[in-house]
């Protein structure tokens, strides 16, 4: 199975493709998508469409994850990862690929034992758990293949 795992946002977007096979997890790659802030917002989430378009037509995806939206007390960037969120929605609407949520709480729970970790503990987490070289950086990209791991331990891929 392949998984395509995003962490959205209109400035940065994170994510990471994983393949799984007989139970064996592998991640294939992982990077993040950057738009201008000099750019109006619509042709920012123009071309972050775009991106999110490439992605599902080079990697072909069997199903995405993403982190599911938590409102915290800004609201302006919730607005903005929910605009992202909702153009990764319908370019999987348009492939018909499904597409799983996960919370931010179950995510951490899954990779470190505790619901509540901070970011640089899930980051080592992974590192140790998928024997990558350093922390996985930015943090879009390191939330990105948290989820994806997330997803594939919580249905038994792994």
């Amino acid at each position: 199975m392949r998984i395509l795992a995003c962490d959205s946002g209109v400035e940065r977007t994170g994510y990471a493709l994983f393949d799984t096979q007989d139970r064996v997890m592998f991640l294939k790659t992982f990077d993040c998508l950057y738009t201008s802030k000099k750019d109006a917002l619509s042709v920012r989430l123009h071309n972050l469409s775009l991106r999110f378009e490439e992605l599902v037509s080079m990697f072909r995806p069997d199903t995405i994850v993403v982190e599911k939206l938590f409102f915290n007390t800004n609201q302006t960037t919730a607005i903005m990862v929910a605009q992202a969120q909702g153009l990764l929605l319908a370019v999987a609407g348009k492939h018909n690929i499904p597409v799983s949520f996960i919370s931010p709480t179950q995510i951490k729970s899954v990779v470190t034992g505790y619901g509540r970790s901070d970011k640089k503990s899930v980051q080592k987490m992974l590192r140790l758990l998928l024997q990558l070289e350093e922390d996985p950086q930015p943090d879009d990209v390191a939330d990105a293949i948290a989820c994806g791991y997330a997803y594939c331990t919580m249905n038994k891929l792994i």
